[in-house]
């Protein structure tokens, strides 16, 4: 048997701001973006290199605003890595993307805390050896 982890939702104010954050500021392509009917669409984006796709779900109601920016409970929950951390990490600086530290030197790599564009917290990581 062979398993893995695809697809993460991720839930977002708005489909096209969204979209903008992740592939212009993080370089991520865009995968898919079908209109699913009343207002809904299928939103997918991926880093350049692979790995799992990002599902960039528009709330619907209350309950999962009240999620947008804050899914894993104030903490770090995703973690993108990535083979050259200071040419990332330099890059999204220029494009304007937040980060909530300075880079740091850890014994599994080079790791720095940023946000996307509603306040969910990833790690830019370059993993060592």
């Amino acid at each position: 048997m062979s398993q893995s982890i695809a697809t993460i939702a991720l839930v977002v104010a708005d489909y096209d701001d969204a979209i903008s954050f992740y592939v212009d500021k993080l370089g991520f392509a865009l995968l898919s973006d079908l209109d699913m009917g009343g207002g809904k669409r299928w939103v997918t984006v991926a880093p350049a290199g692979g790995g799992a796709r990002l599902l960039l779900a528009k709330a619907d109601g209350a309950e999962q605003s009240a999620h947008i920016g804050n899914q894993t409970g104030g903490r770090v929950g995703l973690f993108l890595e990535t083979d050259d951390f200071a040419r990332d990490h330099a890059n999204y600086l220029q494009r304007g993307v937040k980060f909530l530290e300075p880079p740091r030197h850890e014994a599994y790599g080079s790791v720095a805390v940023f946000e996307d564009l509603y306040g969910n917290k990833w790690d830019l990581l370059e993993p060592r050896g």
